[in-house]
C-alpha cells in the first residue's frame, strides 16, 4: 500500500504541475529534457530590419507651414495661413484659433506659449486671470495692449494658436510645426524687442529650456533684442517670483528708451 499511494501522489502532483503549465500557456512539448540556457553560447543579437524608405507622397508638416507661412504678405493672410493649416492635431480639439491681440505697430511683441480655455472660447490671447496679470504688469511701465500709441503699445501672441488638451505643454514637433508661422509673425510685426513668457516659447525661440535661469538675461532671436520672463500663470501660483517680474520689467523699460 505503501508504494501504491506514492505512485498515486506523485501522479497527482505530476498532474496538477501539467494543469499550472497549462493555464500558464506551456501547452506544447519542444523537448525530452530541460534546457539549462545559461550552458548555452550567447549569440549575437540580429539587427533589427531597416525601416522602408520615407514615402515621397507623406506631407512633411514643417515643409508644409514653412510654405504657406512665407506666401503670407500681411498679418491678415498669415491668419488665415494657420487657420487653414491642418497637420497639427491640435486643431482638432480646438474651438478657435488664437492669432494676436494688441496693436501691430507695437515696439514689443509678447510671444506667449499656448491658449487657455479662455482663450480658446474668446479666440485672444491672455484673456483669463493670467492675461488680466500681464495687463497690469506692461502697464506699470506704461504699456498697453489696447493703446494706440505705438510707444506705448505691445503686441500679443503665441507659439501654439491652438489650446492642447487639459492644457498640456506642446510637445516638440507640435512646436517645430508652427514655429515658421511664429518667424512669419515677428517678421512682418518687425517689433524693437521680443518678451518671451514661459518655457514654451523660451525653447521655440532659443532652443533653451529652464525659464527660471534664463529670466532677466536679454539673448537675441531672429535678429532681435530678446527678454525672457516668467509667466504670469505662475507668478500667480508663486507670488514671491513678482519682484523678479519687476525688476525684468524695468530692465524692458529701461532697454525701450
Amino acid at each position: 500500500m505503501g508504494i501504491a499511494a506514492d505512485i498515486a501522489e506523485d501522479w497527482h502532483a505530476a498532474l496538477a504541475a501539467l494543469a499550472w503549465e497549462v493555464e500558464a500557456g506551456a501547452d506544447e512539448t519542444m523537448l525530452d529534457a530541460p534546457v539549462n540556457r545559461y550552458d548555452l553560447r550567447a549569440e549575437a543579437p540580429k539587427p533589427l530590419a531597416t525601416s522602408a524608405a520615407p514615402d515621397p507622397g507623406r506631407t512633411d508638416p514643417v515643409a508644409t507651414a514653412r510654405a504657406m507661412a512665407e506666401q503670407a504678405q500681411t498679418l491678415d493672410a498669415l491668419r488665415e495661413a494657420i487657420t487653414g493649416f491642418d497637420l497639427c492635431d491640435l486643431k482638432k480639439g480646438a474651438r478657435n484659433t488664437v492669432f494676436a491681440d494688441g496693436n501691430p505697430k507695437a515696439r514689443v511683441l509678447i510671444l506667449g506659449e499656448a491658449p487657455g480655455a479662455e482663450e480658446d472660447r474668446e479666440g485672444r490671447p491672455f484673456v483669463g486671470r493670467a492675461g488680466q496679470l500681464l495687463d497690469r504688469m506692461f502697464a506699470a511701465i506704461g504699456l498697453s495692449r489696447t493703446s494706440p500709441d505705438a510707444e506705448h503699445a505691445v503686441y500679443i501672441t503665441n507659439v501654439m494658436p491652438w489650446r492642447p488638451p487639459a492644457n498640456r505643454d506642446p510637445d516638440p514637433a507640435e512646436i517645430a510645426m508652427m514655429l515658421p508661422f511664429v518667424e512669419r509673425h515677428i517678421a512682418l510685426v518687425d517689433p524693437q524687442v521680443i518678451v518671451v513668457v514661459g518655457n514654451t516659447s523660451l525653447f521655440a525661440l532659443t532652443g533653451a529650456k529652464g525659464i527660471l535661469r534664463a529670466r532677466g538675461n536679454w539673448s537675441q532671436a531672429f535678429g532681435k533684442p530678446l527678454l525672457p520672463m516668467t509667466h504670469p500663470a505662475y507668478l500667480l501660483r508663486a507670488p514671491a517670483a513678482k519682484r523678479e517680474a519687476w525688476a525684468d520689467l524695468l530692465s524692458l523699460q529701461a532697454r525701450l528708451r
